[in-house]
């Protein structure tokens, strides 16, 4: 499938129209989901209702924007009004919301065509999909390995051709792992620089939509698109939002020396080889195009790991206790009395990871617990934080690997789950201090399996780490390769 600019030149040229791609994408989707299992639900006749508007406006002589009449899947954790949104749970199995999520609303006025919802793990609490209550979505590069998570079913959607862009959501590197498995490129922006607003709670302080794409670039469109201040999110930032993909150069000088911090705490013990070896070659490759390459410590790192399992699961039994049979979604009719009910309706629509996330919360902040855990976990989170400031002021982008396996085969660690949990060592220090992150694919390993790079920025420099990650996309090959499906 072309870029997002490309598709536009057809539109506007009249090349093609909005319903051809639209249905192409369809087709896709069709002829590919027995294998991956992307999608929890395909809306084929809302999606060419869409593109036909689109094309409407293109004949009528009026302007449309870059992302109007381009396939975009969400991920099925946001709310979408009049399409069932389950969160990949049992407990949501026949949820319909009553109202849109400012980020779907905004894609709608854009005039994009939502093609889907896709598979996660349930209630986005997991790193392969695994958890999800439906089914298991498959890796594009190899079908009997996960696509990560717990946006793997956006992340497998994209690479897999069945859309051009994708949204997700990354609470501890939800986006960016399931990016680094799949060989896409996938954001998590500043906190608060994407409004929340209809975005089903799992851990709040820490939640964070963001968008997949096969380039730099079209990332860079579709964050563009989402980004921005919401009334109705408490905790969305009142800020300008930039053109992000307006000045991405192939080139690291020419907005002066850039400093990159290479984090020292992520390499050595337990980084597959493989990984080490692609990410350091990126590395150079930064450095030839012109980037100043230090070393840096961030000592309190490797905390947060533990720092995270104790803070999410405390903010989800608290956000998830609103499922309990008397308002929405399942509730099971054969209770007796009150308390039977709530506790048979959540013991049958939960799966078994949501529930130990949900004890383990409980526990955390129970009196007697929420100093020596709850509190003492806020209190390392500042100091992690303290330590990116830190870096902060001698470099300008960090760089580590996003995960440090590729990705494994179904099934691997699902009775494990401190090995699963580890998938997100990399990538869970940067929810905790509330910066962006970039994934930018950067290699295979010698099973054909794709390695990411990890670029952290500053507070709201997401422009750049698109800068950055453009910059060196351009100067490999690696985002040309795509996984043979058909």
């Amino acid at each position: 499938m072309a870029s997002i600019r490309e598709l536009h030149q057809q539109l506007i040229s009249k090349e093609r129209s909005a319903v051809e791609i639209t249905k192409e994408a369809l087709e896709r989707i069709e002829a590919l989901e027995p294998k991956l299992h992307s999608f929890l639900c395909v809306t084929a006749d809302r999606a060419i209702e869409q593109a036909m508007a689109v094309d409407a406006k293109i004949a009528a002589g009026e302007e449309i924007g870059l992302l109007a009449g381009i396939p975009i899947a969400i991920k099925d954790n946001m709310c979408t009004k009049g399409i069932r949104t389950t969160c990949g749970s049992r407990i949501l199995e026949n949820f319909v919301p009553p109202y849109e999520s400012t980020v779907t609303q905004k894609l709608m006025d854009a005039g994009a065509v939502m093609v889907g919802k896709t598979n996660m793990d349930e209630f986005a609490m997991g790193s392969s999909t695994e958890t999800s209550a439906y089914q298991l979505t498959a890796n594009p590069w190899d079908l009997e390995r996960v696509p990560g998570g717990s946006s793997g079913g956006s992340a497998a959607a994209v690479a897999g051709g069945e859309c051009l862009v994708s949204l997700g959501s990354d609470t501890g590197g939800s986006i960016r792992q399931p990016a680094s498995f799949c060989g896409v490129v996938g954001l998590k922006p500043t906190y608060g620089l994407v409004s929340r607003f209809g975005l089903v709670a799992y851990a709040s302080s820490l939640d964070q939509i963001g968008p997949f794409g096969t380039t730099v670039e079209d990332t860079a469109i579709l964050l563009g698109a989402i980004a921005g201040y919401d009334p109705k999110d408490s905790t969305s930032l009142n800020v300008q939002i930039p053109d992000y993909a307006k000045n991405l150069k192939p080139n690291l000088k020419t907005r002066g020396v850039l400093r990159v911090g290479v984090i020292s705490e992520t390499f050595g013990q337990g980084l597959d080889p493989a990984v080490e070896k692609a990410v350091t070659k990126a590395i150079e490759v930064l450095q030839e195009l012109g980037a100043e390459i230090h070393v840096i410590s961030c000592p309190r790192f490797r905390y947060g790991l533990p720092t995270y399992y104790i803070i999410a699961p405390s903010e989800a039994s608290a956000n998830l206790a609103r499922y309990d049979g008397v308002k929405y979604g399942l509730r099971t009719t054969d209770a007796d009395n009150l308390l039977n009910m709530y506790t048979q309706t959540r013991a049958a629509g939960f799966g078994t990871e949501v529930k130990r996330r949900i004890m383990l919360g409980t526990y955390a902040l129970s009196a007697g617990y929420y100093d020596a855990y709850y509190l003492k976990a806020q209190k390392v989170r500042t100091l992690i934080k303290q330590d990116f400031e830190s870096a902060f002021e001698k470099v300008d982008v960090l760089v580590c690997p996003t995960a440090p396996t590729t990705a494994f085969k179904a099934g691997e660690k699902t009775e494990d789950p401190l090995s699963m949990y580890l998938s997100d060592l990399m990538t869970i220090p940067v929810n905790l201090a509330g910066l962006p992150g970039l994934n930018v694919p950067c290699g295979f390993d010698d099973k054909g399996l794709p390695i990411g790079l990890q670029l952290i920025g500053n507070l709201l420099r997401e422009d750049q780490l698109f800068h950055v990650a453009y910059a060196y996309e351009q100067s490999t090959s690696w985002h040309r390769r795509k996984p043979q499906l058909l």
